[in-house]
């Protein structure tokens, strides 16, 4: 039996590893593929993690001090995550999101303490679906409120608090849930933080680990290609920014595209098949493994993460 904990802080990390193995007798496939369920964490997303990671870096570095104001951008769940370890803390937080995000994301957020601003999209921007465009004009407020409220700018695309974060749990506890046996990782890229951590760790562990990026059919910047698709769908990663700290240097074994209408279907499949309620980058998770047991990875094992509830996509076209 667990032991009572201090706060909400402390039920961060440690979720289950499930195998999927209903979704791939569907498809047919050898193979098997594990699912790291941090929609369990208590923001119902993986970000939870980064959130505290950041901030207990910013504490042991003295970039925070006590009661003043955090600043970050999200999609959602960053700003979920951050607002529950903000609260916790003693910080006021402000979120800063595009209005193209799904909107029970800002009244969780609000319901958790946070100040919310909305940034509009750009014009020919399509709502529910967030462009790079989008993300540079919600950057910009982002960062004219650190300036005016001489707040800390939690930054998650480059603070290494978000990696790490993964690198000390995500990437050990995969490991450890295994008993080493597992044979690769794949993950859609958002901040490029889960990728770097888990990559990071499951590689020292045994380097013959293969970790591979996900990214959306069209918008495959990571891999080299020109985007021609910046408005998919799938919330809260490729949005085509030119500089992913995270991903310098960080070995990438192979990449994996998925289009929204994959996302969605196999985020359809993940509920109906295997009782997981998770969100587009989830089912684009699951996919990408699914394709890579159809291919090179036929027959081996392989880990990803369900990265937030698909409670937060309700009023989206995800469950139609």
């Amino acid at each position: 039996m667990r032991k009572v904990l201090n706060s909400t802080v402390e039920a961060i990390g440690n979720t289950p590893l499930v195998r999927l193995d209903r979704i791939t007798k569907a498809y047919g496939l050898k193979g098997t593929i594990l699912a790291k369920l941090d929609y369990l964490n208590p923001g119902f997303s993986k970000k939870d993690r980064a959130a505290l990671g950041i901030i207990e870096e910013a504490e042991r570095e003295g970039a925070l001090t006590p009661g003043q104001t955090v600043v970050e951008l999200t999609s959602g769940n960053m700003g979920t995550g951050l607002a529950i370890v903000c609260g916790i803390k003693g910080y006021p937080f402000v979120a800063v999101m595009s209005k193209g995000n799904s909107e029970e994301r800002a009244r969780m957020m609000r319901s958790l303490g946070a100040e919310v601003v909305l940034v509009d999209q750009l014009p020919d921007s399509i709502p529910g679906q967030v462009s790079g465009g989008d993300l540079e004009l919600v950057d910009q407020v982002a960062q004219q409120l650190t300036e005016e409220r001489q707040a800390f700018r939690a930054d998650q695309f480059h603070r290494d608090g978000n990696w790490f974060s993964h690198y000390k749990g995500t990437g050990p506890e995969i490991w450890e849930a295994t008993n080493g046996n597992i044979d690769g990782f794949a993950d859609f890229i958002g901040s490029g933080g889960t990728y770097k951590g888990v990559t990071k760790a499951l590689k020292e562990l045994n380097s013959e680990i293969r970790c591979f990026a996900v990214e959306p059919e069209g918008a495959a910047a990571a891999a080299g290609e020109t985007v021609i698709n910046p408005d998919h769908p799938i919330q809260g990663g490729g949005y085509v920014i030119p500089d992913l700290k995270f991903l310098d240097e960080m070995p990438i074994d192979g990449f994996v595209q998925v289009s929204g209408e994959e996302a969605k279907k196999t985020a359809l499949e993940l509920a109906k098949y295997e009782g997981i309620f998770g969100g587009f980058s989830s089912g684009a998770n699951v996919a990408a493994a699914l394709k890579l047991l159809a291919g090179e990875m036929e027959g081996k094992t392989i880990a990803v993460v369900v990265c937030d509830s698909g409670l937060k996509y309700l009023s989206t076209d995800l469950w139609g």
